[in-house]
């Protein structure tokens, strides 16, 4: 057991450390820093959020649009970054692969972890400010809130393990990443509530595990005023599957690379 402990211990100075390093490489010492990681989402919402409102009005179904569109970008945004970020990760850090402590995992985790902590700094940031103005209700479960994110990040961790192995092996996955991410916007649940859909659709998208996510992001925040649609089990299989592939990948590039 004290062999465990020691090891967690460890391995969470070496995220911590891998954080540090990151962020200061990404956002420096100046300006606002790491910062950026909240206001980046928040302007991408906030534009898109007037857009909406201006082409569809101030409701939606019952529903603030500008809400709606806040609770569906911020996620969105994380997915995008997270994956984005994911490419030719082992050979921008295959140096630091020199300490034994330090594994090819902890890479993705990282950078996985830097973007969730600023989408939710983003979400409750954008949550306060517009509450303010009665355009954002308070959370009507944050135990569904939580479990929608929880789901929503597990997958997009479990995505970003298999991309980064194979970014790693062919360039045209590189290059194909930013296409495959306009690409799953129909399928994250960001702009469309299930329960518009036709039953049909619906059950196909019942396989991406960020729908489900979404559906319990919103139920949690908006309550009754939606009607949920999601399949947790299914939704974690995948993910799973993914995770498990990707730590699969993720060994087997770890053989190849020169440690400098």
């Amino acid at each position: 057991m004290k062999r465990f402990k020691d090891g967690l211990r460890i391995q969470m100075l070496v995220v911590k450390a891998l954080m540090i390093r990151e962020l200061t490489t990404r956002f420096g010492r100046e300006n606002i820093g790491f910062l950026w990681l909240m206001a980046e989402p928040l302007l991408f919402a906030g534009l898109v959020g007037i857009v909406w409102t201006l082409m569809k009005g101030t409701e939606t179904h019952g529903i603030s649009v500008v809400a709606f569109v806040a609770s569906g970008y911020i996620p969105l945004t994380f997915m995008r970054h997270g994956v984005s970020k994911s490419a030719n990760i082992f050979v921008a850090n295959g140096a630091l692969l020199y300490h034994r402590q330090v594994k090819v995992i902890d890479f993705v985790f990282v950078r996985v972890l830097i973007e969730v902590i600023g989408s939710m700094m983003a979400f409750v940031f954008i949550a306060i400010v517009l509450g303010y103005f009665n355009l954002f209700p308070a959370p009507f479960d944050i135990g569904y809130l939580l479990a929608g994110w929880g789901i929503y990040v597990l997958f997009v961790f479990s995505i970003c393990t298999v991309l980064a192995p194979l970014s790693e092996v062919s360039e045209v996955v590189e290059k194909l990443i930013p296409v495959t991410t306009y690409i799953a916007i129909p399928f994250s649940g960001t702009f469309n509530l299930t329960s518009w859909l036709a039953p049909e659709a619906r059950s196909y998208l019942m396989w991406s595990p960020m729908v489900s996510g979404m559906e319990l992001m919103r139920y949690g925040l908006f309550g009754s005023v939606v009607q949920p649609y999601y399949d947790v089990f299914r939704a974690l299989a995948v993910s799973i599957c993914f995770l498990v592939l990707g730590l699969i990948m993720c060994r087997r590039v770890r053989r190849t690379l020169v440690v400098g």
